[in-house]
Parts: structure tokens; sequence; C-alpha cells
């Protein structure tokens, strides 16, 4: 394992979306999104999900690669929140099948959410819901931090039909803690975990990240052990992304300080053994759940979805991102709000809707699109004839290290591929092959 960590450990995308940000090209007018929005969201049983990002911490967790606005003056909160809420106003004044659209999801992240207080976090998500009418079983999730997160707030989201809940852990050692300024004691992750159980919260999930500065076989054991105690029902097993070129703030702490990568994959290696020991179920890329789970069951039911807010277990036709840096997707377009907090708030009370850039997809992208997410969703994948010479060239190296199996046109990850299921993935990315960054884009890919 160790030959293969070296041989493939290249930069390469995380594939939340196809084409990646970074080969985005032609990008869509706001009339044309307006357009695309109308398009997708008027046959009646298509389905929509909207995003909605909180940018405001306290706090600046070193490792972090969100787009985030860090201060503790809680005077921003006011005019954000209005500032949303206009925003899915022009929405619905601007595309008619969103009026009594049902929604289907909705997902808070960040960021962090619960920095708003009681009445700006009711207020924002009342806004959403008396514009958007339930579907019948909807799927309303929210991340959490369980530093700024109080029983008041766990209450009021139960109250307006939030049924899971993800908590950001990272790691339970207080070294790693202190390197990536997250001071956070288990029992406070404790306390929410509880009381959101308590409250009839039927899904927790724990974020956890394994490479992060000055982990060691021992301390991952600890968090892995500490998290048992908890038993969240589902959790996230990422990856550290260093990128200090993109994330200033990730070079508070050196390359010296970070496991080789090697032992970043044993980390991996041991945290999944054990999570695997004690009924967990692996996958995708980077996640696991307990077979009660409805992210396992949709798994199962090869029902199971991804895009830019992580897995879920159903599909949705249109993703409508709200708030600065949120990013919206339909069948053939991708758009992303303006980043800066400031100028995203100005576009609106301008009147505009605060679209910046995007992507056009073409017939091909859409094709590759699937087939990218059929293989993180499935392990597996059928390719079309006319892309199977290509395809079994660029990965003929990888059958000869028994990463991937050929039956006929089925492309399948076998289980020591796993680990290498982004590289798998860039086979079918023509856009990285036919025009390969000249500086650092990606992360690394173990």
């Amino acid at each position: 394992m160790k030959h293969l960590l070296e041989k493939y450990d290249t930069p390469a995308p995380r594939y939340t979306s196809y084409p990646t940000v970074p080969y985005w090209t032609d990008s869509p007018t706001v009339e044309e999104c307006v357009n695309s929005l109308q398009t997708n969201l008027s046959p009646r049983e298509s389905k929509l999900a909207v995003y909605l990002h909180i940018p405001f911490c306290e706090t600046l967790c070193t490792f972090c690669g969100c787009n985030t606005s860090i201060t503790k003056n809680h005077s921003v909160e006011e005019p954000y929140v209005t500032a949303i809420q206009k925003e899915l106003q022009l929405y619905i004044q601007n595309v008619s099948a969103l009026k009594g659209k049902e929604l289907s999801e909705l997902h808070l992240g960040g960021g962090s959410p619960t920095y708003l207080s009681d009445y700006n976090l009711q207020s924002t998500i009342e806004s959403i819901l008396n514009q958007l009418p339930q579907a019948k079983d909807p799927q309303y999730s929210i991340e959490v931090d369980p530093r700024r997160t109080r029983v008041s707030q766990l209450k009021l989201l139960h109250g307006l039909g939030f049924k899971r809940i993800s908590l950001g852990v990272q790691d339970f050692d207080p070294e790693v803690q202190r390197l990536v300024n997250r001071i956070q004691p288990f029992e406070l992750t404790e306390n929410i975990t509880l009381e959101a159980r308590s409250l009839g919260f039927d899904s927790v999930n724990f974020d956890l990240i394994y490479g992060l500065p000055k982990q060691s076989l021992d301390s991952m054991k600890y968090t892995m052990e500490k998290t048992l105690e908890l038993k969240p029902d589902r959790i996230a097993f990422y990856s550290y992304a260093h990128v200090p070129w993109i994330k200033a703030s990730q070079r508070l702490f050196t390359e010296a300080d970070l496991p080789e990568p090697t032992l970043k994959r044993e980390l991996y290696e041991m945290g999944r053994a054990i999570l695997e020991r004690e009924g967990y179920r692996e996958i995708g890329m980077d996640h696991f759940a307990l077979p009660h789970d409805k992210l396992w069951k949709a798994f199962n039911a090869k029902k199971l979805h991804r895009n830019f807010m992580g897995y879920s277990d159903s599909k949705t036709d249109v993703m409508l991102g709200l708030g600065s840096s949120s990013i919206s997707e339909t069948p053939n377009l991708f758009f992303q709000n303006i980043k800066l907090e400031m100028k995203y708030r100005k576009s609106l009370v301008d009147g505009n809707l605060p679209i910046f850039r995007g992507h056009k997809l073409t017939k091909s992208d859409q094709d590759r699109k699937h087939l990218i997410l059929e293989l993180m969703t499935s392990w597996q994948v059928i390719v079309p004839k006319e892309m199977l010479h290509h395809v079994k060239e660029f990965l003929s190296e990888m059958e000869k290290d028994k990463l991937i199996s050929w039956q006929n046109e089925i492309l399948s990850i076998t289980e020591i591929g796993k680990p290498f299921l982004r590289i798998v993935a860039m086979a079918f990315d023509e856009k990285l092959q036919a025009s390969k960054p000249t500086g650092p884009v990606f992360s690394k890919a173990i």
C-alpha cells in the first residue's frame, strides 16, 4: 500500500461538481440562470432543494477551507438575514415555477449557522418555509458548531421540521485541537448530541478529519473511541485538504506538522476498521453510516445522490443556493453567488440577483457528470462504448495494480482501490486531461 500511495498521491479534484470549478467557462447570464430554473422546475414531478449559506464564525479554525467571515460582532446578522430574504423574493418574482413549489430538501451550512441568534435563525428559516410549502417527508438538515449551539436553537429547529443535524468535531485530541485553533471539549459535543436525540432528531452526523497537524495513530484511536461513546448515525471522515495557496490561515502550521502520506492513509484505515467493527458501513467517498440510517439504505437501493451539499439519500432536480458564495445547480447550469458578504448584500440592495459566475454544461459535460456521480455513489459505473477504449487506456496502470476491475463495460473499484476514487474519476474528466493546471489548484488525492 505504501508503494501505491506514493505512486498515486497526486493533486485531484473532489468532484462535488463536474466540470470542477477551475474549469468553469462560458458563464451564463442572470437571465439564462432564471430561464434554466424556470424550465427545470416547471414539471410537476421536479424536486427542489435549497442550500442556505451562513458565512459567520466567531473564531478561525485553521484547517478550514470554507468561505467564512470571522467576527464576534453580531450586528452583522440583521443585514445578512435581510439580504437572504430579499434574494429569495427576487427569485420568486422572476421564476414563476417557484411559486408554490414544494421544498424537498433544506440544508444550512457555513460558516456556523448557529452563529445566528434564535430570532434571526428562526426568521430566516420561516421566510423560506412560508414561501415554499413542504413536500411529503421533507429532509431538513443543519451543520452546527457545538461550541456555539444552544439548546434553545435545537428546540426551534426541531419545531420547524429539522430532523438531521451535523456536528463539526474534527478531532477530540486536545493538542490537535490547539493546533487547528478549535478547542472543543468532549462534553460540549456530548451535550449537543444527547440534546438533539432527546428532542427527536433522527440522524446525527459527526464531521471528523484525518491528516490534521500532529495527528498520530494513538490520537486517532482516541478520537474514534470518544466518537463511539456517542455512536452518531452517520460519520463524514474527511481527508484534510491542505491548500494554503487558497486559504492563508493554513500557513499557521507548517507541512512538517502534517502526517506524511503513508501515515495519513494509516489514520484513515485504522479509523475505518474501528468504525466497521462497530457496525458502520462505508458509503462513497469519506462517508459511513449505521444500517438503520437512510443514507445506508439509499446506498443499498442505488438511490444515493451527491452534490455541493454532500451525500444525500434522495435526488433533487434543482438546488437553489442562497447567501454569499452559494452555488446553485440545474441539469444544464452551475452558478455561484458573489463571495464577499458585503458585495453580496450590496447587489441585493440594488435589486439584483447576486450571481457572479457559473458554467453552461454541454451534452458531454452532462454525460460525464452523470458517470462521475455514479462512480462516487456506487463504486462502479457502466462506461459508454464510445469512451471505453480511452477510459481503459487511462486506467490501465490502475488495473495492473488491482485498484479497479472490468466486467465487459462495467468498471468497478476494488476494495484496495477505494482510497484512489478521485484518481479513477479523472478518467472521465476530459477538461482536466485536455488542460492540466500549471499551478496548484487541487488538494492531494490521498
